[in-house]
């Protein structure tokens, strides 16, 4: 997009936007539907299940669920979002995260009894003890999930995220073998996530020379995590699984193509934030901003908008910041970032920005945004076309 178009796109919005509070936050139906056709294209002809915390917003979530038929079923991180939406009407929730707090598993005990299918995740005995005595007290089976660890271990080198204990495949038989002795609990499926490369970015700036290792590590585990995924799978075979779920946005097509993989988890891809700039393949449009007013010009070259430090989760790193999507020629002062009252913004082109004009930004990660705002304002053909809650402003 050479300078004038740029300039004419964010005119529109800036536009567009001129009459709604700043801050606010914007998705764009438009690209996100673009970004559900990349979706299909990569896991078909898989089904796909929506993770819930990527999106924060149940008319988003109704809206991709009746976008395409291989979407189906949720995946939330905690039992109290699972039970919120259970009774917004939602059905077949994978909790994928474990939980001890009673009151937390008791309210899926009730949705469960009222017919709803909310599946609880375990990856030890003290897990499976604790959903066991909550299920006998309230007289119900409930459906469990056993987390297998996918990361990759070499002599002296752990790729991979810390969760599950769970690594080989009679472990995970032991335990599947323990939840099947229950009267009050069943096994209804698998959750085998290789973080390392479904959510790991190829090209980080913040891992300095060990990014080129990246795309090597990723290549190498990719093949070891298909092999022992496949022998897992195998070791619980007569367990009559409903699903073995695999993979993420980063891992679409690579995770679907295992035989014995049955559906693939999606979230991020649907707003496609600016941690995906740095992978490889980069198959999706950025479809979720947010609007910082500009209210302060110190000097020629720099601009400065009100609040804005809406940092992402995980390891500190520059890139976590919030990225200026619109004017594209603007940048973060590295001695100040993004600020909690003020965000300072250095001009690399000539752009005829003035104070009340608004700079329009992506936030690192997908449904972290959502934290931070109420309400979304939905655009489509170039209209504001709806104002839905997020979760936060149900």
């Amino acid at each position: 997009m050479n300078n004038e178009d740029a300039f004419a796109k964010y005119q529109a919005w800036n536009e567009l936007v001129a009459p709604l509070p700043r801050p606010c936050a914007l998705v764009d139906l438009d690209a996100m539907n673009a970004n559900i056709l990349a979706v299909k294209e990569r896991a078909h002809p898989k089904k796909v299940r929506l993770a819930t915390k990527s999106v924060r917003c149940v008319r988003l979530l109704e809206h991709l669920l009746q976008s395409e038929p291989l979407f189906e079923g949720l995946m939330a991180w905690h039992p109290l979002e699972a039970v919120f939406l259970s009774q917004r009407g939602f059905d077949d929730i994978l909790v994928a995260y474990p939980c001890m707090h009673a009151e937390a598993l008791d309210a899926v005990a009730r949705e469960n009894q009222r017919g709803k299918h909310l599946v609880l995740t375990v990856d030890c005995e003290a897990h499976v003890a604790r959903i066991e005595q909550v299920a006998a007290r309230s007289g119900v089976t409930i459906p469990i999930c056993i987390d297998v660890d996918m990361s990759s271990r070499w002599p002296g080198l752990h790729f991979g995220v810390r969760r599950s204990p769970l690594w080989q495949p009679e472990e995970v038989r032991r335990l599947a073998e323990r939840i099947q002795a229950s009267p009050f609990l069943y096994l209804d499926g698998l959750l085998t996530y290789e973080a390392q490369i479904a959510g790991l970015p190829d090209r980080l700036p913040s891992l300095g020379w060990k990014r080129w290792l990246v795309p090597w590590l990723k290549r190498l585990s990719r093949a070891e995590v298909q092999r022992r995924r496949q022998a897992v799978v195998h070791a619980v075979a007569d367990f009559n699984l409903r699903f073995v779920n695999a993979g993420g946005t980063g891992s679409l097509a690579t995770s679907a193509a295992e035989p014995w993989v049955t559906e693939v988890t999606a979230g991020s891809a649907f707003f496609a934030p600016a941690q995906f700039d740095y992978y490889a393949e980069r198959p999706f449009v950025p479809a979720a901003f947010f609007a910082l007013e500009i209210v302060r010009q110190p000097r020629p070259g720099i601009v400065v908008c009100q609040m804005g430090g809406y940092v992402a989760s995980g390891p500190p790193a520059w890139e976590r910041l919030p990225r200026p999507w619109l004017p594209a020629e603007l940048e973060l002062l590295p001695d100040e970032g993004a600020g909690e009252v003020q965000t300072p913004l250095r001009l690399r082109a000539e752009w005829p920005l003035e104070l009340g004009d608004v700079v329009f930004f992506r936030h690192f990660k997908a449904g972290e945004l959502c934290e931070h705002f109420s309400h979304l304002y939905l655009v489509q053909d170039g209209r504001i076309v709806d104002r839905v809650p997020t979760y936060r402003g149900e």
